[in-house]
């Protein structure tokens, strides 16, 4: 029989969970509701919506007739050292119960090393995974870029080396789409709107070192509003400037650390406008969008890697 491995991500707006077998990934995830008109959830409602929901995401993968090796989770957002959101608490405890049903090991990683691994399986990029590379994580809870490394404990090990100062892409797109009349999230509608613009923008943004500041993107577009721009117009010039941004912030990179390869995952990133103007510019991969967006896949694919070391 197969060797498989199952994982889990409690983000904190996805319930997920994932099974790897035979080069295969098999996912199950359900966003976490958010009420009209809100910008987003407090980390008790998350924790509360990821038990009422990780049930039925689980049966959803049907792991019953699997051999499963290992067990993996999210434990932290980040592999920082104090790093900590209580939503994962949820996937973390389900993964340690199982662990022990099992009698099988347990292995932790953070969130972000989940989507830099997300990526790299889903773009057919795993050779990355034994050199040094830039990753960029953007979604609404970050906006970083990281140097990924690899690493004997944990498959691979991230240092961030740029981030936002203010505001996350993913932020800022949700409070312009809020402005707009959109539903939280609002990423895929304002892509949607966006594309219907036949405007050209070449914003300009402003960098400290290689770090970004976002906030002046959600006063310029209300300022675009106000000013009896069309909601078009404004999606469009919202997502252009984000492209902007890490377009910026690449180049910096690169001249700072060397030619090293370039890697975007993370829910800002499934953005078809975002990923065609980078790649006219860059050599670079992202995330299949499937991949892009809180995802236990990337964990579950860790968690066969770390058990394939042990052994």
């Amino acid at each position: 029989m197969s060797k498989s491995y199952l994982a889990f991500d409690t983000s904190n707006y996805t319930t997920s969970a994932a099974v790897y077998t035979d080069g295969e990934i098999a996912h199950s995830r359900k966003l976490l509701p958010v009420k009209e008109g809100s910008a987003g959830l407090r980390q008790s409602d998350a924790v509360f919506h990821h038990v009422s929901q990780l049930p039925g995401v689980f049966a959803q993968l049907d792991v019953s007739p699997l051999n499963i090796e290992a067990v993996g989770a999210s434990f932290t957002p980040r592999s920082e050292a104090g790093s900590y959101m209580p939503c994962f608490t949820v996937g973390s405890g389900c993964a340690e119960i199982v662990s022990h049903l099992l009698g099988v090991p347990l292995y932790r990683f953070s969130h972000q090393q989940g989507h830099i691994a997300a990526a790299v399986f889903s773009c057919g990029k795993t050779e990355l995974l034994s050199r040094e590379f830039i990753a960029f994580h953007v979604s609404g809870g970050t906006t970083e870029a990281v140097l990924v490394s690899p690493d004997k404990e944990d498959i691979i090990s991230t240092k961030i080396i740029a981030k936002t100062l203010d505001l996350n892409a993913g932020q800022a797109i949700d409070r312009i789409g809020l402005k707009l009349g959109l539903k939280f999230p609002c990423g895929a509608a304002l892509e949607t709107l966006a594309l219907k613009s036949t405007a050209q923008f070449k914003p300009k943004p402003t960098l400290k070192g290689s770090d970004c500041c976002l906030s002046g993107l959600e006063n310029k577009c209300n300022d675009m509003l106000k000013r009896g721009s069309s909601g078009e117009d404004a999606a469009l010039y919202c997502l252009k400037y984000i492209e902007a941004t890490l377009l910026k912030m690449s180049l910096s990179l690169i001249k700072e650390y060397g030619d090293l390869p370039l890697l975007y995952a993370g829910g800002v990133m499934s953005n078809s406008i975002i990923r065609r103007g980078l790649s006219e510019r860059l050599e670079c991969s992202f995330a299949k969008p499937e991949f892009s967006s809180d995802n236990a896949a990337g964990v579950a694919y860790l968690t066969k890697l770390r058990h394939e070391v042990i052994l």
